[in-house]
């Protein structure tokens, strides 16, 4: 979600992130309410000299701020550059996350059919139970992010549900 959006689907894809902010920015309060671990990975767009502050504020700077700034990081809170379009890839994601002994991951943000179901097929692969909240990822075409829910669904018995439901 921490996003520029000056790359080619960039229209698209902000015109749907905006209908999702809401629902985002309400998980990750309730996330830091919780006892669930609040983590953010994002692409570093292949900068890798960035700090996660560079990746924030580039995205902060970037045509749609409006996007970025309610669901900006708050302090403390870990921050994990991927490379490519799944978390896990050559990212710490699952040693942190077998460190803090976590089992179920909540995986929300940007693209439905990109990153956010590479990411739950890596998950699924590592034996962690997955929880989608369909009202907080973002797709950049409809029908895709529909098809990528219902894999997600289906091949990786990962629990749709809305955002508003998804730590309980």
């Amino acid at each position: 979600m921490l996003n520029p959006y000056d790359h080619e689907d960039a229209d698209a894809l902000a015109e749907q992130a905006a209908t999702r902010i809401e629902p985002l920015q309400e998980l990750i309060q309730a996330t830091r309410s919780s006892e669930a671990e609040l983590i953010y990975v994002n692409d570093n767009f292949g900068d890798f000299t960035s700090t996660w502050k560079d990746l924030v504020e580039h995205a902060a700077n970037g045509r749609h701020p409006e996007l970025v700034e309610p669901i900006r990081p708050p302090e403390g809170v870990p921050f994990i550059q991927k490379v490519r379009h799944s978390a896990f890839y050559s990212s710490a994601l699952e040693y942190m996350l077998r460190a803090n002994e976590v089992d179920t991951l909540i995986l929300a943000g940007q693209v439905t059919e990109q990153c956010i179901l590479y990411s739950a097929l890596d998950a699924y692969v590592r034996h962690f139970d997955v929880r989608i909240p369909t009202d907080a990822v973002v797709p950049i075409h409809d029908e895709l992010g529909e098809a990528a829910l219902q894999m997600m669904e289906r091949n990786m018995g990962a629990k749709l549900v809305e955002a508003a439901q998804a730590l309980k």
